[in-house]
């Protein structure tokens, strides 16, 4: 089911839900899907409270939620401004919103949202507007609430001497710091806590074709699937999930291959999402989080 709510301040949004989710997303900004949860439950979503119900501000403005960039990050076209309204385009299970061209891009992006069954299918797409030919892989962005565990799977793992090539990058960048008390390594899986009263920001990617990235707040769990290609090229040496924190938020981050893209064409980056209540996570080892994963 789908109708016409006001959220937050902006009087134009779209709720998309059955009996147990609901997904809220902005047509005033965006494309932007700045809630989802149980009815009547929290978001697991973040918002910046100062942030909602305003638009059209000259630069990028964090506000919240889940939305989609372009990689590799660059400045200034991967901050291009998503401040003005969107097209909302009416589908058979949800909506699908297309922002208008990006004046600094060249770049026209729409996130469509569908659910069944409690299942969400996040379609992503970027059409090049512009003149010329560019090089790029679509980014999807889940902004994640204060206060969770971030929770990402590694590709299956091997023994040695029977699997001897490398599997797969871990990726740092220059601020990673691995004896940072938030994070947690175990052989399966990359743990990552959010906690409110630690400023400094950290980072890692790694690439899994069976991504598959994870949230625990409170008891709400929050999940992502993406279905990466091995045989493609993708950014930050080669990452198809990112996962990053500060005092603020955590990120649940999924990147499509690199690929040229001619003018009037498009790429395209799919994510499944669901949510589970009830959930909780007794110890941080292998078995119990395949338990609660699998």
């Amino acid at each position: 089911m789908i109708e016409k709510v006001s959220y937050g301040g902006w009087p134009n949004c779209l709720r998309i839900f059955d009996d147990d989710v609901e997904l809220i997303a902005t047509t005033d900004v965006g494309p932007r899907v700045i809630r989802y949860g149980f009815i009547g439950g929290q978001n697991v979503f973040k918002e910046f409270a100062d942030q909602l119900g305003r638009g059209g501000e000259a630069t990028w403005q964090p506000r919240g939620g889940h939305r989609i960039w372009i990689a590799p990050e660059i400045v200034p076209d991967t901050y291009a401004a998503d401040n003005s309204p969107v097209q909302a385009v009416m589908l058979d299970d949800g909506a699908e919103l297309v922002a208008p061209v990006e004046p600094e891009t060249g770049l026209e992006k729409s996130i469509a949202v569908e659910l069944s069954s409690s299942r969400v299918t996040v379609t992503h797409r970027i059409r090049n507007c512009g003149p010329k030919a560019r090089t790029m892989a679509p980014w999807a962005l889940s902004m994640m609430a204060p206060g969770g565990v971030g929770i990402a799977k590694f590709p299956p793992r091997g023994t040695h001497p029977e699997d001897l090539p490398p599997t797969n990058p871990l990726v740092m960048w220059a601020f990673t710091d691995l004896s940072d008390p938030r994070w947690t390594f175990t052989k399966k899986y990359l743990v990552l806590r959010q906690d409110p009263s630690i400023q400094a920001p950290q980072k890692l990617g790694l690439f899994n074709e069976k991504t598959v990235a994870a949230y625990l707040l409170g008891s709400d769990l929050f999940v992502k699937r993406y279905d990466a290609d091995p045989s493609k090229v993708y950014p930050d040496f080669g990452a198809s999930y990112e996962t990053f924190t500060n005092g603020g938020f955590l990120e649940l981050e999924t990147l499509g291959p690199l690929k040229e893209v001619e003018p009037g064409k498009m790429v395209e980056h799919v994510e499944r999402w669901s949510l589970h209540q009830g959930v909780t996570i007794a110890e941080w080892t292998d078995a119990e989080l395949d338990r609660v994963l699998e």
